[in-house]
């Protein structure tokens, strides 16, 4: 090896890399603020325009972009018409390239007008990249300070790049241009659902396991913005597991649905219990006495700070995660008393990027539901009153967080029965109606993710004493619930909203 060319926006370890290189006979070329970094520390290093004979220009735009550059990149060494091609125009083979890029991941995130962002998208850097890694056999590539190291190990034990590292490090190249590239394009078309799914996500955390312990997992975390899951901060407990992370995803997303004080118990990504209350303490537990054998072992999530008093009644029984925005001090002792428990603080509030979920050859991908009804049609001889419109309102919310089929029964904003994930609407129903029994059912109302395709819903929700129903209407029998309903003398209203969670 004989040359290497060094043009770097994050300068970590390349002062030390580039010495180490210049020790061996390498010689160094750089560019603009790598080639000055390199001078101020006394390495001999060459600037490319010298070597090109042509200026940078463009207020920098263009500096590598040249023949002597990319061909002394793309020279495929035993290919004999290439290397006596290079050596007729002057163009010596360039053996090792540095690069890594502007930081257009964090710029997209920043508050910088469009103009400003459009400059951090890189050109010379990713031309270069793409060609040194398509020429991996002979070229050396390194796009993350990260591989300085083994790169430099494999110099002093042999004097060479293996082939096996060369092609790892071309392979790193690509797969941080197709993250790269997502990003502009997100950034430039303004189609939520564009031709070509585009995806900018880096790994940023192993999991101890996935769905179950022989399963290996990993969060990757978007760099296109913040969300609540690549944003929150751990205070407490051990590593989080892949159930974990859906299990904070979704209840941090139900409580976020709420401006009052809200607490959602959920267990097995199905929320067991939610209310909302005037104090944290009352939110959790009302949320708590929905479900209290179900919390056991699940997940709580609040949108207030938790405190002492609430800290204190949460420590009676075993928790797997306690997401909040934050923790008051006397809080935090008290949880952190119990070993196995997580505590996490939230950062941003849930994005409403799109979610996808992969299929077998494919992904699908989708928007968020993240419509509430706005009107409320009364298609019974009775209306519904305040009170009961708003249970009705708050049970879509949570309606909306429960795998379907799915029915809420709901009293005084609290999730009093919840049936989720059967394959008929009659048994989600009974399997809610009967939890919410247990517990005092008069003046409750249920709520439906989707329509009744027959009247038993309704028949069994007016056995039980149920005083308003909601669901979004739309089957060929409407008129036979709509009618159990008037002969009870109890409202049913349509929202024109389905919401299916599979």
């Amino acid at each position: 090896m004989k040359r290497a060319l060094l043009s770097v926006y994050n300068k970590k370890g390349i002062a030390e890399f580039a010495d180490f290189l210049e020790r061996r006979g390498i010689e160094l070329l750089s560019t603009g603020g790598t080639f000055r970094h390199l001078k101020e520390r006394g390495i001999p290093v060459t600037e490319v325009s010298e070597m090109t004979g042509f200026p940078e220009i463009l207020d920098g735009r263009v500096k590598t972009l040249h023949p002597k550059v990319h061909g002394g990149l793309l020279a495929r060494r035993d290919n004999r018409e290439d290397m006596d091609t290079i050596e007729r125009e002057g163009i010596i083979p360039i053996d090792i390239l540095v690069v890594n890029l502007y930081p257009f991941f964090e710029k997209y995130k920043s508050d910088l007008s469009f103009e400003e962002k459009l400059e951090f998208i890189d050109i010379g850097g990713p031309t270069m990249l793409r060609a040194a890694a398509k020429n991996f056999k002979d070229v050396v590539v390194i796009s993350d300070p990260d591989d300085y190291r083994g790169v430099r190990e494999r110099l002093e034990a042999s004097d060479n790049v293996d082939f096996a590292y060369r092609k790892h490090l071309a392979g790193k190249v690509f797969n941080l241009m197709s993250s790269y590239d997502a990003a502009v394009s997100a950034f430039l078309l303004e189609d939520g659902l564009p031709l070509f799914l585009r995806g900018s996500f880096e790994k940023t955390k192993d999991l101890r396991y996935g769905e179950n312990p022989h399963q290996k997992s990993a969060f990757y975390s978007s760099l296109l913005g913040e969300g609540g899951m690549n944003s929150f901060v751990q205070l407490h407990g051990k590593d989080l597991s892949y159930n974990n992370y859906r299990d904070m995803d979704s209840a941090w997303k139900v409580v976020c649905e709420f401006e009052e004080t809200a607490c959602c118990g959920l267990k097995h990504n199905t929320p067991c219990g939610a209310a909302v209350a005037e104090t944290v303490f009352e939110a959790y537990t009302r949320a708590y006495e929905g479900d209290p054998v179900s919390i056991f072992g699940g997940i709580v999530a609040f949108n207030r700070t938790v405190d002492a008093k609430t800290a204190e009644k949460m420590s009676g029984i075993f928790l797997e995660v306690v997401i909040a925005p934050d923790f008051n001090e006397d809080a935090l002792e008290i949880l952190k008393s119990r070993k196995n428990i997580r505590l996490i603080k939230a950062g941003a509030q849930p994005s409403d990027y799109t979610e996808m979920v992969t299929v077998d050859g494919g992904i699908l991908v989708q928007e968020r539901d993240v419509l509430t009804a706005d009107k409320l049609e009364v298609v019974t001889a009775v209306s519904v009153t305040e009170k009961q419109r708003e249970d009705l309102l708050f049970g879509e919310k949570i309606c909306r967080y429960v795998k379907s089929n799915a029915i809420i029964v709901v009293k005084d904003k609290q999730v009093l029965g919840v049936g989720s994930g059967q394959v008929n609407r009659i048994w989600a129903a009974e399997q809610a109606l009967q939890r919410a029994a247990e517990k005092g059912i008069k003046e409750a109302v249920l709520v439906s993710d989707a329509f009744m395709p027959f009247k038993d819903v309704a028949e069994e929700a007016v056995k039980y004493g149920i005083a308003a129903i909601l669901q979004p209407g739309g089957s060929l029998r409407d008129k036979d619930s709509i009618e159990v309903c008037n002969n009870a003398g109890i409202p049913m209203v349509f929202s024109g909203l389905r919401h299916f969670k599979h």
